[in-house]
């Protein structure tokens, strides 16, 4: 990466048929890193796999393009919740899918905090504090417990005020933060992606948090208005951020240590249905390298 000077570029993919079908679906595309679903994204159950699953992984992805490695969380968690049984679900699949990233050399988990729903806003911080050191402390290893902010500020982290406090409060080197471009603009905290407005986007972020505890980021373009409180992607260029947003995105040298990962809803294939729907894909990757070119 250091030679790259630039962030790893890469995408979400489909480990249907087995983990090790991620690493083949990146190379497919370009990617240079991927993030993956380690277990099922709508289910509480998860499992770590097999040690001789677990291995093939490692070692296909040594002998891949593949630097990095990323697991999305799934999506049913709330550490925000009043609720001690849908909390304690919430706890056990989290701390899975931390060991799941531990099993397979992966760099962390990304997930979404939760919301408070109807209840206290600053109860609901408080919980997700106290569930996010149970889950740290629970599972040790490298990997990275990553928070990622919301395109709503109804929900946990729709602030960078929001995950300041979590981030300060659990006071953990493996806590982290992805920040979503799309959820970003739409959440209100990022108006356009002009120089200016990115390195004041990035200078608030930096006396937050600090930029060396963001590892990731999701690059997605927005297919709502900016502060409309959606989480709707687009497809590079194709949303209210616009190519030009992401070019200038790609110029801020603060960020060359973090890895880049598509969650666009890809381009329709050539004579497939106009709507796309396959996930990134190629063309997307290209659209991303191409922010780099001089």
């Amino acid at each position: 990466m250091d030679k790259l000077k630039r962030p790893l570029l890469g995408a979400h993919v489909s480990a249907g048929g087995g983990l090790v079908k991620a690493i083949d679906n990146g190379e497919k595309i370009g990617a240079e890193c991927i993030q993956i679903f380690g277990a099922s994204p709508r289910s509480y159950f998860a499992s770590v796999p097999t040690k001789e699953v677990a291995e093939q992984f490692k070692e296909r992805l040594k002998a891949s393009s593949i630097k990095s490695v990323y697991q999305h969380g799934a999506y049913l968690p709330n550490l925000g919740t009043a609720d001690a049984e849908a909390m304690r679900k919430s706890i056990v699949n989290l701390s899975t899918h931390l060991q799941i990233s531990n099993a397979i050399g992966g760099q962390g988990v990304i997930f979404h905090v939760g919301s408070p729903k109807k209840g206290d806003r600053n109860q609901a911080l408080k919980r997700a504090v106290v569930a996010m050191k149970q889950i740290l402390k629970s599972v040790r290893g490298d990997a990275q417990l990553i928070m990622e902010n919301s395109g709503s500020v109804k929900k946990i982290g729709g602030s960078i005020e929001d995950l300041q406090y979590l981030f300060t409060q659990v006071n953990d080197s493996r806590l982290k933060v992805c920040v979503d471009t799309a959820h970003s603009f739409e959440a209100g905290l990022i108006e356009d992606y002009t120089p200016v407005k990115i390195k004041k986007f990035l200078d608030d972020w930096d006396e937050a948090i600090g930029l060396n505890n963001i590892p990731a980021l999701h690059i997605n373009d927005s297919k709502t208005q900016y502060n409309s409180q959606n989480d709707k992607h687009e497809n590079l260029g194709e949303g209210y951020i616009g190519l030009s947003g992401f070019k200038n995105l790609a110029k801020e040298k603060r960020l060359a240590h973090t890895s880049w990962f598509l969650e666009v809803p890809g381009f329709p294939a050539e004579g497939g249905s106009a709507s796309g729907g396959a996930g990134p894909d190629k063309k997307n990757m290209e659209l991303l390298k191409s922010c780099f070119s001089k």
